[in-house]
């Protein structure tokens, strides 16, 4: 999913949504969305030949459990989903939807019990939050590289020198809602 495109746009406003629509971006991530206009951005997005990937934790008004899988695979379909959860990334791989687990970088602890849930869920990326500490970026990278497990930087990424050393310690790309990083055409 993730061919070209090192920024992934996180949306959390409608008028940035609206200009991404007419970007050159390939994929955009909803975040904070409500469930009452979810589907209909999804359709419109993909109307635009844009892949979405719906951080399924942060959809106001959706409980992600079997049934909101559900509706989200069957109804909603976008192309991905993120959450920390590992029900709702078994679940979304179930559905044939590309699965992002989401990784807080806490602590030493928090990184294993992580890295533990990864091995069993086996997601297709691993969002790591926050993105700006390359080394660790790099021994997670290597951890998750006998998988075939590609990382996303995310969170606390404000320059381009961070977007580059995320890059360099091994992710695959950035996600961000910081406009400023966003190097797309936005009509």
């Amino acid at each position: 999913m993730l061919h070209n495109q090192r920024i992934l746009p996180a949306v959390k406003q409608m008028k940035d949504y609206d200009k991404l629509l007419e970007s050159d971006t390939e994929v955009i991530v909803l975040l904070e969305t409500r469930i009452s206009s979810l589907k209909s951005m999804v359709k419109y997005a993909k109307r635009a030949n844009k892949k979405v990937i719906v951080h399924a934790d942060l959809i106001q008004g959706l409980k992600t459990d079997n049934y909101g899988m559900e509706y989200l695979g069957q109804d909603v379909k976008p192309d991905g989903i993120i959450s920390t959860r590992t029900n709702v990334i078994q679940l979304a791989k179930k559905y044939k939807l590309t699965a992002i687990q989401r990784m807080f970088l806490i602590d030493s602890q928090a990184i294993e019990h992580n890295l533990s849930l990864v091995e069993q869920t086996k997601p297709d990326f691993v969002e790591v939050l926050p993105g700006i500490m390359p080394h660790v970026i790099s021994d997670i990278k290597s951890s998750l590289d006998e998988h075939n497990i590609k990382i996303i930087a995310g969170g606390l990424i404000r320059t381009q020198q961070d977007v580059d050393e995320a890059i360099q310690a091994g992710a695959t790309a950035i996600s961000t809602s910081l406009k400023e990083l966003w190097d797309f055409n936005l009509a």
